[in-house]
C-alpha cells in the first residue's frame, strides 16, 4: 500500500489513500501467548454461551482461575 521506495512523499501516498500519517509509522507488537490463551477461551466461552455478556464471560474466566490474567491485564 504504501511504498517507502516511491518518489511520492509519505504524506502525500497517505493523503491520496485516505490514510491517516500517524499510521504509517505504526509497528505492530506481537501478542503474548497469554493474550493468545485468554483471547481464544474468550471465543469458546462465547461460541457456549452466546447470550453472555462482558460482565458474565469476565466471572466465568474468574471462576476458571483466570484472576491474575485478568489483573495482568488491568
Amino acid at each position: 500500500m504504501i511504498d517507502r521506495t516511491h518518489q511520492l512523499s509519505l504524506t502525500r501516498q497517505a493523503k491520496v489513500l485516505e490514510v491517516s500519517r500517524g499510521s504509517i509509522y505504526y509497528k505492530p507488537r506481537p501478542i503474548s501467548t497469554t493474550d493468545l490463551a485468554l483471547m481464544t477461551r474468550i471465543d469458546e466461552l462465547h461460541l457456549n454461551y452466546p447470550f453472555a455478556g462482558s460482565q458474565t464471560l469476565q466471572g466465568l474466566l474468574l471462576g476458571e482461575g483466570c484472576r491474575n490474567l485478568y489483573q495482568h491485564r488491568r
